[in-house]
């Protein structure tokens, strides 16, 4: 199984980025698929993520600004970030709870990272 990150740049503060992740590989079910971000110096932290059925959870410095969805048929996760801040300034990563068979236990898998930078 890959996760396959898409969407990072460049971008002044106030500015959007779409962020995509896709799974492929053998799998038979994803259950939840989320994004991560790490900053330089800081711990990798929570952005959002959302489940199978659709609920969604987000930190509290990105409610209101970002949107995670996915499309299961394409077992991709995006995350639309607007109102960029410098502070948004970080790598993202995305995560994914993957059985890749029916009597599999559920293991989570990472993508490689990809670098958002807000300019001030």
């Amino acid at each position: 199984v890959q996760l396959q990150a898409y969407g990072g740049g460049l971008v002044q503060s106030g500015g959007s980025l779409r962020l995509s992740c896709t799974a492929s590989g053998s799998i038979f079910s994803i259950n939840a698929m989320g994004w991560y971000r790490q900053a330089p110096g800081k711990q990798r932290e929570l952005v959002a993520y959302i489940s199978s059925g659709g609920s969604t959870n987000y930190a509290d410095s990105v409610k209101g600004r970002f949107t995670i969805s996915r499309d299961a048929a394409k077992n991709t996760v995006y995350l639309q970030m607007n109102g960029l801040k410098p502070e948004d300034t970080a790598v993202y990563y995305c995560n994914a709870q993957i059985k890749q068979r029916r009597w599999d236990q559920v293991r989570e898998y990472w993508g490689q990272g990809t670098q958002v930078t807000v300019s001030s």
